[in-house]
């Protein structure tokens, strides 16, 4: 019997909103959600937005219903001599429930390897964080034929030490090749993908905890292409990049995946 999982549309807003327009920013979201009849749906909404605006957003999200407040990152130590870094314990004390690990710009510009990502994983775990870990390849690695090789060794790294189960987990398969370039995977592709992604999470967990697990399709996503990811079985939603900053956008990616 197939396992119905509830869709997660999370927007990530990297470097982008200042204070003065994140509340502002969120706030038309909410509006949005709500003219489309998408408040408080079958779907988990959620945005993420820089860590200066964290307090805000979370302030202004006491006020609306229907989206969480999330992390584009976090350290695996709760505190210590660790400068420019966030740890679980200040996520949770804003009132985050979700965060963003392993993303590939934090691999590119940042030098987080598959035992970093573990590890901030695994704190996001022990603090009742629910992550999104985000795997993938690039273009040159596709090319190559590597796709596979390429998630099974980030997927399997990220849950190295995941002993506790998948409690909480998404994963986003976000290839890097159509990360901020205009170039989103097709449908059939985002779907190989979480098929692999779920036998790898059944090896790890076992099927029936792996059929519970939301896998994510990030890359490009905008209202006129989601509706090719969201009909995949195996794809349960999207992490939104640049979309995500426009809440009529967003609203109706979120719309869309609702079905």
């Amino acid at each position: 019997m197939a396992v119905k999982r509830r869709p997660l549309v999370a927007g990530n807003w990297k470097m982008h909103g200042l204070r003065s327009r994140s509340s502002a920013l969120v706030a038309d979201l909410a509006k949005e959600l709500e003219r489309l009849g998408a408040t408080g749906g079958p779907v988990d909404v959620v945005v993420c937005p820089p860590y200066t605006a964290l307090c805000d957003v979370g302030r202004e999200l006491q006020r609306t219903r229907g989206i969480d407040l999330g992390a584009q990152n976090l350290h695996w130590e709760d505190k210590g001599a660790f400068t420019g870094e966030i740890s679980g314990p200040m996520l949770v004390e804003v009132g985050c429930r979700y965060v963003i690990v392993g993303h590939s710009e934090r691999r590119q510009f940042f030098g987080e390897t598959d035992e970093s990502v573990s590890r901030r994983l695994g704190a996001a775990l022990r603090h009742g964080l629910q992550p999104i870990l985000c795997v993938g390849e690039t273009w040159e690695e596709r090319e190559g034929g590597r796709t596979e090789e390429v998630l099974t060794t980030q997927l399997r790294g990220a849950l190295a030490g995941a002993d506790g189960g998948p409690a909480g987990l998404s994963v986003a398969y976000e290839p890097v090749w159509a990360i901020g370039t205009g170039r989103a995977a097709q449908g059939r592709d985002a779907q190989a993908a979480a098929v692999l992604i779920r036998t790898l999470l059944a090896e790890k967990f076992g099927p029936k905890e792996a059929a519970g697990v939301r896998i994510l399709y990030g890359g490009s996503v905008k209202p006129d292409n989601i509706g090719e990811f969201a009909t995949q079985f195996d794809v349960d939603g999207a992490l939104v990049g640049g979309a995500s900053l426009d809440p009529g956008a967003f609203a109706e990616i979120v719309r869309q995946v609702m079905g």
